[in-house]
C-alpha cells in the first residue's frame, strides 16, 4: 500500500487489537500431526494460483433474482393503476403520486438567493444568447445560456432545456439546436449545464481539465458518495432545474402561464423527474428516456445514479408516474425505434398515461412520437417537440426546424476559462464532506441496543421464512490447490432463488452433509472469491494454523465469487458502470441495500451451521466481506470471535475524501445519520475482534477476478 493509501488507525478504537499476520508464524508439524498435508502445501508458494480460473457456477443468479424483484414491483404498481377507473379516482391517484414522489426525492432545500449575473451576450439576427450564472445553492453556481427572441410581442412562452450526457453540456450540437430552434419560433429558452458537464466539472486538474472519465463517471462518483449522507444526485440536479425556472420567471419577456421543459437522454430523465417534483410546468416533452424500470432491468441496462431514485420501486413508482403527476397538463413522450431505452417500455408508459388522461377528459393532452433512428435528440424528435409545444402555446405554426448555426463551445462559455472551478466554486463532494462531519458531530457514539436497532433499520433485513435454510450439495473439487485435498461445496438458499456458496475444507472424501463434530467452527467470508482466496489469501492459512483442530468453512455472499454476475456487457463487474453497480443501485430503488442482502446471506449460513451443531463461530473476513461479517457478528450471538482483514475504517472516511475506491455495493444509504463502522468495532471488542491492515477510503484496487 502506498503512502497515500496508508490507514490512520486513530479512526479505529484504540482498545481493539490491530495485528499483522505473516507466514513466519508457521506452527510445526510435530505439534499438529493432522496438519502435515497442509504444512507441506504451505511450504510452497501458491503455484499456479493465477492460472486456475475462479469457480462461478451461478453467474445468472443475481440477475434473475433482481428481474423477479422488479417484476413484482411493477405488478404491484399495475394493480394500483387498474383500480383507477373513474375521474375522481384519477384525480386522487395523481395526488397520491405527487406525495410519493416527494417522499422519494425528499424535502426541497431552502430557496436561497439566486445571485444571477449575465457575463456576456451573443447577438444574432433573430435572437440573442445571454451567458448566465446563478446559484442554485449558496456557492454552487450553475452556468446557463438564455436564448431570447428578438422582435416578438411580449410576453413569450418559456422553456427550460435540460442536457443529456454531453461532455460540453449546453454547447452540444443537439442541445444548441433545440434551444436555437425554440428561440427562432418565439420561445425564451434557458438551457443549463448539468452537474459534472460543460462548465461544471466537479473534478478538475490544475489546468481545469476534467480528470474523471466522462460525464457518467462524474455523476457516479459524487452521486454514490452522496447516499452515505442521505442525499440523491437526481434531486440535486432537479433542484438546479427548479432554480433555473425560478430565474426564468423573473424575466419580463416570459409568460408564466406558458412554461415548458424538455431534454434528451439524461435531460429526458431530468424532464421526467421535474414533471413529478415541480407543479409550475404547463407542458413537457422528455426525449429518449421514458420506458419502464422493468425493461431496463431485463435488458441489463445500467442507468446513471440520478436516473435511479432511492426507494422508487419500493414506493411503487415508475417512469410513467412522474409524468402522471403533471396530469392533465400536456405531455409528449419522445422515443426512438432503435434506442437502448426500450421503445416497448415507452409505449407501456404512454398507454398508462393515455388511460389516466382519458378519465380526466383530456386524452388529447398526452401523445407519443417514436423517431426511426438511434438514441439522440435528432431533428425529427426536435420537430415533434416544436409541434407539440406550438399546439399548446399557438406561438408558431411551423412544422419544421429553422436553420441552425452551431456555435463554438467558447462562444457559449459563461466563465473566463470554461470551468466554474476556476472561480473557486464549491463542489458536490465538499457539500457531502461538510454534511458528513455535521452528522458525525450530532450523532456521537452509538452503542448497545441502540446500535443493533439502527443496524437492522439501515440494512432493512428480512425475517426468514424458515429457521434452517435448505441447501444443495455440489460436486466436490480436487486439484484446486486448496489447503486441504478436498473442498466440498454447498449452495445454501438464503432466500428464494438466492444461494450463498459455502465451501467446507476436508482431507477426506466427503459427498454428503457437513459432519457433526462439536460446536466450534471458523467461517471465512470472502472479499471477492472463496475459491481464489483459498489458494492465495495468507489470512486463511494463518487462521487454520492458529486453530488446526477447528473445521473451516468459507462463504461467498451473493454477487461475488460463485455468483459474480456476467451481465451488462463483457466482463463489466469492475467497471464503475457495470453489473455490480447495476444491482447495487437497484437495491437502493427496492429499499434493500446490497450490504443488507449480503448480511442476510451470512446470517442464514450461520443458521445452517447451527443446524449441524456449530454454534461457537470464529468469523473471519476480508475487504468487502468484512462489512456483512461485522454486522452479522453484532446481530448473532453464535459468533464469539471476529478477525477482519482490510475492513473499512469508517463510512465517514469515504464521505470526506474526494477520492475513494469502495464500490456502491459496499455503501449504505444515510448510514452516517445513524452510526459508523467504529461504533461497530467498539461493540465487537467483547468478541475479541482483531483488525488486520484496515482500509480507509482509498485502497489499492483489487485485482479483477474473472
Amino acid at each position: 500500500m502506498s503512502d497515500n493509501n496508508r490507514t490512520d488507525h486513530r479512526s479505529c478504537n484504540s482498545s481493539l487489537v490491530t495485528v499483522g499476520v505473516s507466514r513466519r508464524r508457521l506452527l510445526s508439524a510435530a505439534t499438529f500431526p493432522m496438519m502435515v498435508p497442509l504444512l507441506d502445501w504451505l511450504s510452497k508458494d501458491a503455484i499456479g494460483a493465477e492460472s486456475v480460473p475462479p469457480l462461478n457456477r451461478f453467474p445468472r443468479m443475481v440477475h434473475e433474482f433482481f428481474v423477479e424483484q422488479v417484476r413484482q414491483a411493477e405488478r404491484r404498481n399495475l394493480r394500483v393503476w387498474e383500480q383507477v377507473n373513474t375521474e375522481d379516482a384519477a384525480q386522487k391517484h395523481v395526488e397520491t403520486l405527487r406525495a410519493k414522489i416527494r417522499e422519494c426525492f425528499g424535502p426541497e432545500p431552502e430557496r436561497t438567493p439566486l445571485n444571477p449575473r449575465i457575463t456576456g451576450v451573443v447577438e444574432r439576427d433573430a435572437y440573442k444568447i445571454e451567458k448566465l450564472i446563478f446559484e442554485s445553492r449558496p456557492d454552487f453556481p450553475v452556468t446557463a445560456n438564455v436564448y431570447v427572441p428578438k422582435g416578438r410581442e411580449l410576453p413569450m412562452p418559456g422553456v427550460i432545456g435540460t442536457c443529456g450526457h454531453s461532455s460540453n453540456g449546453k454547447a452540444a450540437e443537439p442541445y444548441q439546436s433545440f434551444a436555437q430552434g425554440l428561440a427562432k419560433l418565439g420561445y425564451v429558452c434557458l438551457i443549463y449545464d448539468p452537474i459534472g458537464q460543460g462548465e461544471r466539472s466537479q473534478y478538475v486538474d490544475d489546468d481545469l481539465t476534467p480528470r474523471r472519465k466522462g460525464t457518467v463517471h462524474e455523476h457516479l462518483y459524487c452521486g454514490n458518495q452522496q447516499f452515505l449522507v442521505g442525499e440523491f444526485l437526481g434531486a440535486w440536479r432537479a433542484w438546479d432545474g427548479i432554480r433555473a425556472l425560478d430565474y426564468l420567471l423573473t424575466r419580463k419577456e416570459v409568460d408564466p402561464e406558458q412554461i415548458g421543459v424538455t431534454g434528451n437522454s439524461g435531460g429526458g430523465t431530468m424532464t421526467t423527474w421535474l414533471a413529478g417534483v415541480e407543479s409550475r410546468w404547463t407542458m413537457a416533452a422528455p426525449s429518449c428516456f421514458v420506458t419502464t424500470f422493468r425493461r431496463n432491468m431485463e435488458n441489463e441496462l445500467p442507468a446513471d445514479t440520478e436516473q435511479c431514485p432511492p426507494r422508487a420501486l419500493a414506493l411503487g413508482l415508475d417512469h410513467a408516474d412522474f409524468l402522471a403527476a403533471m396530469a392533465p397538463k400536456p405531455v409528449l413522450i419522445l422515443s426512438k425505434e432503435r434506442d437502448f431505452f426500450d421503445a416497448r417500455g415507452a409505449e407501456e408508459a404512454y398507454n398508462r398515461l393515455k388511460g389516466l388522461y382519458s378519465l380526466l377528459g383530456k386524452q388529447k393532452r398526452v401523445s407519443m412520437f417514436t423517431g426511426p433512428s438511434t438514441h439522440g435528440y435528432s431533428q425529427e424528435n426536435r420537430e415533434a417537440m416544436y409541434g407539440w409545444f406550438n399546439g399548446v402555446t399557438r406561438v408558431s405554426a411551423a412544422k419544421t426546424e429553422p436553420d441552425i448555426t452551431i456555435e463554438t463551445d467558447e462562444t457559449l462559455w459563461c466563465t473566463p476559462k470554461g470551468q466554474i472551478a476556476g472561480l473557486d466554486a464549491k463542489t458536490v463532494f465538499q457539500f457531502t464532506a461538510d454534511q458528513s462531519r455535521a452528522l458525525g458531530k450530532n450523532r456521537g457514539a452509538v452503542e448497545g441496543e441502540q446500535l443493533t436497532h439502527r443496524i437492522r433499520q439501515i440494512l432493512k433485513l428480512r425475517t426468514p421464512k424458515t429457521d434452517t435454510p435448505d441447501y444443495r450439495i455440489l460436486r466436490d473439487w480436487r486439484s484446486r490447490e486448496y489447503p486441504t485435498k478436498f473442498g466440498i461445496s454447498y449452495a445454501v438458499e438464503t432466500e428464494q432463488d438466492i444461494f450463498a456458496l459455502v465451501y467446507m475444507l476436508t482431507n477426506e472424501p466427503w459427498y454428503s452433509r457437513p459432519p457433526r463434530e462439536g460446536n466450534r467452527a471458523i467461517l471465512y467470508v470472502s472479499h471477492r472469491s472463496s475459491d481464489a482466496e483459498l489458494r492465495d489469501e495468507p489470512l486463511i492459512r494463518d487462521v487454520i494454523k492458529t486453530e488446526p483442530e477447528t473445521r473451516l468453512f468459507t462463504c461467498d455472499v451473493r454477487g461475488i465469487g460463485e455468483s459474480q454476475p456476467d451481465t451488462c456487457g463483457n466482463q463489466s463487474f469492475d467497471d464503475p458502470y457495470g453489473c455490480d453497480y447495476f444491482y447495487a443501485i437497484h437495491s437502493l430503488m427496492l429499499d434493500r441495500p446490497y450490504v443488507g442482502q449480503k448480511t442476510m446471506d451470512v446470517l442464514r449460513v450461520l443458521d445452517w451451521l447451527a443446524s449441524y451443531g456449530y454454534t461457537d463461530i470464529h468469523i473471519v473476513a476480508k475487504g468487502w466481506g468484512a462489512l456483512p461479517a461485522t454486522f452479522a457478528a453484532l446481530l448473532n450471538d453464535r459468533i464469539s470471535q471476529v478477525t477482519l482483514k482490510n475492513a473499512l475504517t469508517s463510512y465517514a472516511d469515504i464521505a470526506e475524501h474526494e477520492d475513494y475506491d469502495w464500490p456502491l455495493a459496499a455503501l449504505l444509504p444515510n448510514v452516517l445519520a445513524h452510526f459508523d463502522m467504529p461504533d461497530c468495532y467498539r461493540a465487537l471488542a467483547a468478541k475479541k475482534i482483531q483488525q488486520i491492515e484496515p482500509w480507509d477510503a482509498v485502497y489499492s484496487s483489487p485485482t479483477a477476478i474473472r
